[in-house]
């Protein structure tokens, strides 16, 4: 049994304009990987699979603190838990912006992986203080704002990198979160902290968050080609054993860390099914592109730096900020079905296209808008029908379960597009041919694809 301790102050527009500004910065922050992987990849003397991880290593650490965190901020508050967070994720960021070698450069990308947790709490916020219809829209906005922050900081890693260095693409970003943190801190009115008769349910804390743990490097480990077979099912066998052992947990405990039974919605588990595989060929796209741009003009690529890979990346992170602030709209107006069936329609015909033709730059610019905007209206969509459609107190863990499904998704889809271009690659000059990135386009559409089908199968439980 819980109660909240005291009334929530309503919550105004400046608040909401202080939260979507610290997403903004953000997602500045999280976003100089992408047009700068190639760079990355030959400063450091690192693969293209080793290059993927460095993306990657956010990824794993919010899947693993995401749950943690949203479970935190519907206990103690979300604005309590965020300065907090904040506090890991700006260290990260310094780290990251003084690092020497490519270790450490990993653990500060360790450390900015607590970002991830910042949109449940965002949600717990608005949720708290906003009418169901009103939060809905604001949890858009503040999604958009996050991948606004994108189109910052893919504009911005060029210029920084050539004017300074590769470093202080990281430390500049995190100069600003630390800005932003304390505005928040000063209009973010507190919101009530829930009083719950029992304690943390912290033997599912930690056996989800092995879980997830180990499923993220297992993935990131198989599709990086290194393990043989045995090692492969020893991980699948250890993911597997800590799964069924929280799930036994969690049905023994006085208070779960997750209610299964809200798993068990129709509307909770198809949004995770539909968010895996619409984020799976997203991943795979935010990957391979980048990839190709920077691929020597001699043969099928265009030799882009890291300056003009991001600039040609920028169209579609305005589309991709755009398209997250119509997702809340649009599952309150259509409904999250008609939406996901737009995207998945419009991501796969976009793939399967530029798999056959991908000899010009403007049509990459304009596959990755076309993609960019189908994934972001999908998983906002879904996202923002999940956050409505269970308690108020549970809006956290749902929704973090639902950004962790997003990680996960993103997180394959750059490994196997780093898998597909390895696999691919030329053996005299260790380069990826053309015809593995056409392979990598096919996959992803045909993934893209998938969606009509789950579609279809699950049509009930979404349509609730």
């Amino acid at each position: 049994m819980s109660r909240t301790l005291t009334s929530p102050v309503p919550i105004g527009k400046l608040a909401i304009g202080a939260l979507g500004t610290l997403a903004l910065a953000l997602g500045s922050l999280q976003s100089v990987v992408e047009p700068a992987l190639p760079l990355l990849q030959r400063e450091l003397g690192v693969s293209p699979a080793e290059g993927a991880l460095v993306g990657n290593t956010v990824l794993i650490t919010g899947a693993v603190l995401t749950p943690v965190v949203g479970k935190l901020g519907d206990r103690y508050g979300g604005k309590r838990v965020l300065i907090w967070l904040m506090a890991v994720v700006s260290a990260g960021g310094l780290l990251a912006g003084t690092a020497p070698n490519f270790p450490v450069l990993l653990l500060g990308q360790v450390l900015q992986g607590a970002m991830v947790g910042v949109l449940p709490l965002s949600f717990i916020l608005v949720r708290k203080h906003l009418s169901a219809g009103a939060s809905q829209v604001a949890i858009g906005v503040v999604v958009a704002l996050f991948t606004g922050g994108g189109m910052v900081g893919t504009a911005i890693a060029g210029p920084i990198a050539a004017a300074l260095s590769w470093q202080w693409m990281f430390a500049l970003p995190t100069i600003a979160i630390i800005a932003t943190t304390v505005v928040v801190a000063q209009l973010l009115p507190q919101d009530p902290p829930i009083r719950s008769d029992s304690s943390i349910d912290w033997p599912g804390v930690i056996l989800l968050s092995a879980t997830l743990l180990a499923l993220m490097i297992g993935l990131v480990s198989v599709t990086g080609g290194s393990l043989p077979p045995l090692a492969v099912g020893a991980i699948a066998m250890l993911v597997a054993a800590l799964a069924t052992g929280w799930v036994a947990v969690e049905r023994r405990a006085a208070a779960p860390m997750v209610d299964l039974r809200m798993l068990a919605l129709p509307a909770m588990r198809n949004a995770f099914v539909l968010t895996f595989v619409i984020t799976a060929s997203f991943g795979m796209v935010v990957f391979l592109l980048p990839q190709l741009f920077a691929a020597s003009a001699d043969g099928h690529g265009f030799g882009a730096d890291t300056t003009d890979i991001g600039l040609l990346l920028l169209p579609g992170a305005i589309v991709g900020a755009l398209s997250d602030s119509v997702g809340g709209i649009a599952a309150r107006r259509f409904g999250p079905r008609a939406v996901v069936i737009v995207g998945a329609v419009v991501t796969a015909a976009t793939l399967l296209a530029l798999a056959a033709v991908h000899t010009a730059a403007w049509q990459l610019v304009l596959a990755k808008v076309l993609v960019a905007f189908a994934a972001g209206v999908g998983t906002t969509a879904l996202l923002a029908g999940t956050a409505t459609a269970v308690a108020a107190e549970d809006t956290g863990i749902a929704t973090s379960l639902l950004v962790v499904t997003r990680v996960l998704g993103i997180a394959i889809g750059v490994q196997v597009g780093g898998a597909i271009l390895a696999a691919g690659a030329d053996p005299m000059t260790h380069q990826p041919t053309e015809s593995a990135f056409a392979t990598g386009f096919l996959v992803a559409g045909l993934v893209a694809a998938l969606s009509l089908f789950v579609v279809r199968v699950t049509k009930k439980g979404i349509e609730a």
